[in-house]
Formats: C-alpha cells, sequence, structure tokens
C-alpha cells in the first residue's frame, strides 16, 4: 500500500488520562494506523482540570470545558495534531479557532444502572443513596422516585465503580457506552430505556476536535466520520445549544434514524424534576440542526423559557 499523500509522517493524539478517555484515544489510533499504515500515531496523555477538581459538582466549577482546555492548548502549541473526546463532555459551542472535525460510529448512547445488590431503579427500596454526575440523571431520577436519595458523583469511571463497591451507594447510573468500552458490561444490572432516562446530546458518541487551520488534519480524519451519528448528534447539539444547555442545565436530547428519517426527542426540567417540559420532532438528515433548532423553540413556547429562567435565577 502506498503512503496517502495527506498522511504525514508522524500523528500525535491528545487525550485525557483516565482509562476510558485513553481507550478512546486508543481506538482512534488503531483506526488512523490502519487509514495510515506508513505513519506513526502516538497518544499524548494530559490530565486536566476537570480531572483535578473531584470534590464538587461539575455544574459548580466551570463546566465541561475544564476537561479539553489543556487538550486545546496542546494542539495550539504544536504539540499535538487532534484531540479525542467522549462527545458530551464538549461544551455545546466550540471554542473559536476550533473545529469537531470527525465522529466516529456511536457507542450504545443508553444510560445503565448499576448496583452490586439491586436488578433496577424499580427494586430499590426508599432512602436507597443513588449516585450520579449528571443534573439530568437527577431530575429524571427524582421525578419517577422520589423516596429515593440521590447525591453527586464524581470521579473517572474507576473512582466511580470503586465508591459503588465501598458501599458509599446503593446504585449508580453511568454511561454505558464507557462500561462497554472497558469490557465491564457485566457490571451493568440493567440499560435504561430512553423513555425511563433519555440520554444526554452526543453521548456514546467520540468527537475529534482540531484546530480550524489544519485543513491536512481534517482530510486524514473524514473517513473516520459516520454521517448517521454525525448527523443525530448535530441535531441533539443544536437542540441543547437553543436552550443554552449547559451542565447547570437538566437536559436531554436524544435522536435517531429511522427509516430514513432523524427522529430527535428531547426535554428540559427542573433540578427536582417536578417541572418537565419534553418533545419530539421528526424530518430530513440534512435538516439536523434546524431540528434540534425547531424543537428547542417548541419547547420553549410550551413553556420551556420559564424553567431555563428559574435555572438561572437559582444559580
Amino acid at each position: 500500500m502506498n503512503k496517502s499523500p495527506s498522511a504525514p509522517a508522524r500523528i500525535v493524539i491528545a487525550s485525557r488520562e483516565s482509562r476510558l478517555a485513553l481507550w478512546q484515544a486508543g481506538h482512534i489510533q488503531v483506526r488512523l494506523s490502519e487509514l495510515h499504515p506508513h505513519c506513526r500515531v502516538e497518544i499524548l496523555g494530559m490530565t486536566t482540570r476537570g480531572d483535578q477538581i473531584l470534590d464538587r459538582p461539575l455544574s459548580q466549577i466551570g463546566g465541561k470545558g475544564l476537561f479539553i482546555k489543556e487538550l486545546e492548548v496542546a494542539m495550539q502549541e504544536g504539540r499535538a495534531d487532534l484531540a479525542v473526546h467522549s462527545l458530551k463532555d464538549l461544551p455545546m459551542e466550540m471554542p473559536d479557532g476550533f473545529s469537531l472535525t470527525a465522529i466516529p460510529q456511536r457507542e450504545n448512547p443508553r444510560d445503565a444502572f448499576v448496583s452490586n445488590r439491586y436488578e433496577g431503579l424499580d427494586a430499590l427500596p426508599a432512602d436507597a443513596l443513588v449516585g450520579t454526575s449528571s443534573l439530568r440523571r437527577e431530575a429524571i431520577v427524582r421525578a419517577g422516585y422520589p423516596q429515593l436519595r440521590v447525591e453527586p458523583l464524581r470521579g473517572n469511571l474507576d473512582t466511580r465503580l470503586r465508591k459503588l463497591d465501598e458501599g458509599q451507594y446503593d446504585a449508580i447510573i453511568l454511561a454505558a457506552a464507557g462500561l462497554i468500552r472497558l469490557g465491564l458490561s457485566e457490571r451493568i444490572k440493567a440499560i435504561l430505556t430512553p423513555e425511563q432516562s433519555l440520554p444526554a446530546p452526543g453521548q456514546g458518541a467520540l468527537a475529534i476536535e482540531v484546530l480550524s487551520s489544519r485543513a491536512d488534519a481534517a482530510a486524514w480524519l473524514a473517513p473516520l466520520n459516520d454521517s448517521e451519528t454525525a448527523h443525530c448528534v448535530r441535531a441533539e447539539r443544536a437542540f441543547s445549544r437553543a436552550l443554552g444547555g449547559s451542565c447547570q442545565v437538566p437536559l436531554g436530547g436524544y435522536a435517531r434514524m429511522e427509516n430514513g428519517v432523524l427522529w430527535l426527542r428531547g426535554f428540559v426540567a427542573t433540578a427536582d424534576g417536578r417541572q418537565r417540559v419534553s418533545g419530539e420532532l421528526r424530518g430530513a438528515p440534512d435538516e439536523d440542526e434546524s431540528i434540534g433548532q425547531r424543537l428547542a423553540q417548541q419547547l420553549r413556547d410550551r413553556g420551556a423559557g420559564a424553567i431555563l429562567a428559574a435555572l438561572a435565577a437559582g444559580q
């Protein structure tokens, strides 16, 4: 096989140093090595501020951007060519000078119920303690299971599982994709349906970020993009962006293709889950961002604006 004219001699991937992040970077490393067999593909592991601050909920310390800043600096300084992220960790507005270049095929986007003693949320006794890192999941649990307690759960995947195993929680809720990718599917007691727990925008998908000026890097990465996944997550992110989606907003957005039609479902809720506005919209895949924006407007028209205003006033 001849060397591709677009491939350099060396490609460096910036990644967080958690086991899951390194698995994700390694997955892209293998894919790039297959595409460009004469290229040396390396991983630059880094610790971000989001990894360092574990004693407070993410919504209180600055949001998702804390997981990507150091990786972006490495790209700006020329120490890395691209960064691999969990897409749901990316802010809804990309920083100036950076582009979301490729979105590979998505893993299972749903939430997973994990417990050493109970088979599902319905089996938990009153006053059982559920751990979660997301306001979205917290609102869902509080609304559907008011008899349960919910407390924040920070740390990487292994840390969260260790806290469960130590008995600090009766159950925890995690993204199924991370457990599957690390070969931990046996820890999953139940996969929650979208009707039970609508996923977060981008959940289960990876994102490859490059400098906007790096047309060469975009060319190397183009074959990794999965158009169906990309259309779905663009709709989800547009929906979230139009509602000011962040770690401070309990919001779900999930799209899937059904017979060639993009079907987007979304909701926004108060932190206690008592108020919730939800809806759905279908359309052509090429209208992905428009579908997201229109669904967000429909929810605003039905009362989501008041919920968002109340959330903002409480911060």
